[in-house]
């Protein structure tokens, strides 16, 4: 744990940062290499730093939902090592030319590059994988980075930052590339919230009241990554069996997760045939059904629905469930309680697909597939640094693209103005 002040912190992570922005690419991947085989290599105690963590959770009753995203596993950890692999071996961003043009009519030739943000603070709630996570995308995109997680699960943070620390010592890179900070203390936060032009970008992951406090006290730009309410729309011409079997793992498959459904509509025109169906699958597997009139109609043994169940984000075992008239009823449902994460269409119609790709704005429209499959590695990006909710400056999962920006480097012959 860094106990030193958040200026001193910032500083360091400011300075280590000029060194990262001009450091060879496939060094830093090397780097992700080595952690990479530390992570498989010390994963009994990795462990036993987490089961510290999950002992003193369930002594201060831990929501089921928070001690879920903190628990560990063998094949946890197996995954994070294979992440930290996959991201190494992804281009590096920085350097990279996205545009190249001669200007009209001075001659000048035009191009925009990729460059690393330069400090990255990311705060974040429970998950200690996103140590590991934030990390390897903060240096493969040349960006140093200050990881304030959470105290729930500070011996797994500290367990794992320890090799991040080792990595970099091995390749010769500042220690000050990456800094753990897991102090619960606000005002401290504050402080390092304050630290204006050594730091480039907060990223606060986590609950409601964490992104509310880090937006409040922040000098910095701020990039949420908010709440979860996806939902999954089952329109007139869906295919009902493909319908199912995503509504039924889009919740269950890991019910504490962001992208995770939490509210199905159905079509009226298929609510007869399909929901007895769905509710039956869901109650198989312990899901509660909260449902509208007509959903408990169908099903009398869902929970009748209040309205703040239409727009709530539960992580757990609880799905809202809504019949609607057509794709049009549909589409406001969503604009009204959507969190602009995650919302899918089960649907053969190509009319209706389209439709609802131009209408619904969120971070990531799916077809035909589960909210699930927004995430990095779902999606190609090797791993996320979470799932931005902000349209400004990326929006949806954060890759190693979305870490950097770009900026204009002009080369003329002479041209004044």
């Amino acid at each position: 744990m860094n106990h030193d002040s958040p200026l001193t912190i910032a500083q360091a992570a400011k300075a280590a940062s000029i060194e990262l922005a001009n450091t060879d690419p496939s060094r830093l991947a090397s780097v992700l290499e080595s952690l990479a085989a530390l992570i498989a290599g010390e994963s009994a105690e990795i462990l036993a730093a987490n089961q510290l963590d999950i002992d003193a959770a369930r002594r201060s009753d831990l929501p089921p939902a928070k001690l879920q995203r903190l628990a560990l596993t063998q094949a946890d950890i197996a995954s994070l090592a294979r992440s930290v692999r996959a991201v190494s071996a992804l281009q590096a961003p920085q350097g990279v030319i996205t545009s190249d043009t001669i200007a009209q009519p001075s001659g000048l030739r035009v191009q925009k590059v990729r460059m690393p943000l330069g400090v990255i603070a990311m705060i974040y709630e429970a998950r200690p994988g996103v140590t590991v996570d934030a990390f390897s995308l903060c240096l493969r995109s040349g960006n140093a980075c200050i990881l304030k997680g959470g105290r729930e699960a500070a011996h797994s943070n500290a367990a794992l930052m320890s090799l991040i620390e080792r990595a970099l010592v091995q390749h010769g890179l500042a220690r000050a590339s990456a800094q753990l900070v897991t102090t619960s203390d606000r005002a401290v936060l504050a402080e390092l919230l304050a630290c204006e032009g050594l730091i480039d970008l907060v990223i606060p992951r986590g609950g409601a009241e964490l992104v509310s406090f880090v937006r409040q006290h922040s000098r910095i730009p701020v990039l949420a990554h908010d709440r979860g309410v996806c939902h999954i729309y089952v329109h007139a011409d869906a295919d009902l069996d493909m319908a199912e079997r995503i509504c039924v793992s889009a919740k269950v498959a890991a019910p504490a997760t962001c992208n995770a459904a939490e509210c199905v509509l159905v079509d009226r025109a298929v609510a007869e045939q399909f929901l007895p169906r769905l509710c039956k699958a869901l109650a198989d597997r312990g899901v509660e059904i909260r449902g509208d009139a007509a959903t408990c109609k169908a099903w009398p043994a869902a929970t009748p629905a209040c309205e703040s169940d239409f727009g709530a984000e539960f992580l757990s075992l609880v799905i809202a469930v809504r019949v609607v008239d057509d794709l049009g009823e549909a589409l406001a449902h969503i604009r009204h309680h959507s969190s602009n994460h995650t919302e899918a269409i089960i649907t053969t119609s190509q009319a209706a697909q389209a439709e609802f790709a131009k209408c619904v704005h969120s971070s990531c429209v799916v077809i035909n597939a589960s909210t699930r499959n927004n995430d990095g590695a779902s999606l190609g990006l090797g791993a996320e640094i979470g799932i931005s909710t902000s349209r400004l400056h990326a929006y949806g999962p954060m890759g190693l693209c979305e870490l950097t920006t770009q900026r204009f480097i002009v080369t003329g012959n002479g041209q004044i103005r």
